[in-house]
Formats: structure tokens, sequence, C-alpha cells
């Protein structure tokens, strides 16, 4: 079945319900996607991001073919702060240490995929990332309009 997809829609594969988090910002329809999976009897909160990033080249100020893209971004900033996680995975694996994290898991100990702090820690250097940038263009505007 094709549907649009709405904030807060939950898509079922088998017994897996991913929830629907409209993040955008890197693009107007980026979603991050939530589920609970269960490991050794223990459940945990799963967040699938979408992109924090903002590409070179990317217009935060005037940008006439997204005007509402520094909004969409601080929403997502909201939505991603408040979302439950334990486990910390994304579009790119680079997102969550996937390279370094994948072959501890071989080891048998603790899951090296329950990261939190890795998840806080991520959000918070987009976001810096994120005011940095639109600072610069903010004044680089202010500079043309004096």
């Amino acid at each position: 079945m094709n549907r649009v997809l709405h904030d807060g829609d939950e898509v079922r594969l088998g017994g897996t319900v991913l929830v629907a988090h409209l993040t955008p910002g890197h693009t107007k329809g980026c979603t991050t996607w939530t589920m609970n999976v269960t490991d050794r009897g223990k459940t945990y909160n799963v967040v699938i991001m979408g992109s924090p990033n903002v590409n070179p080249g990317y217009k935060l100020v005037d940008n006439a073919a997204y005007p509402q893209i520094s909004d969409d971004y601080e929403r997502m900033w909201r939505v991603l702060k408040l979302l439950p996680c334990d486990i910390f995975l994304g579009a790119h694996g680079s997102y969550f240490g996937l390279e370094e994290k994948y072959p501890l898991i071989k080891e048998g100990g603790a899951n090296p995929f329950v990261d939190l702090e890795g998840y806080k820690k991520f959000i918070a250097q987009k976001e810096q990332d994120f005011r940095t940038e639109l600072l610069r263009q903010k004044l680089a505007a202010k500079g043309k309009t004096e």
C-alpha cells in the first residue's frame, strides 16, 4: 500500500512498529524513525535519525526555494532532544560510530549501540554546526544590506 506519511504515523513490518517523526531542515521531508526492540529480555528505544547536517551551499537565510528552512531546523532540534533514545542509529553509519561499534558485538559484552550519551553529543554538535553557519549567513546578509 502506498501512502503519504505524516508526523506520528506508524509503519508495521511484521511485528515491528516504526513511528515517523518529521524532522525537516536538511530536506523538507526528512524523517527520523523510532521503534522498540527487545534484546536479551530488555526493551530499548531505538532512534534512526534522518540527517541533521547543514551541507555546504545550504542557504539558511533568505532562501526563496525553502523560506522556512531555519525554522524547520529549529523544530528538528526540539524533536530530536525529546525522543527517548537507548540505541542510536542513523541514515549514515558515521553518525553513530557503526564501524567502531559493530566489531564489539562479536565480543559478547554489553551492546555498544546502547549509547544515549553519544546521541546527545551528536545532536549537540550538529546543532552547534547549524547555529555557527546560520550566524555566519545572517552576518553576511546583514553586510550586504548595509
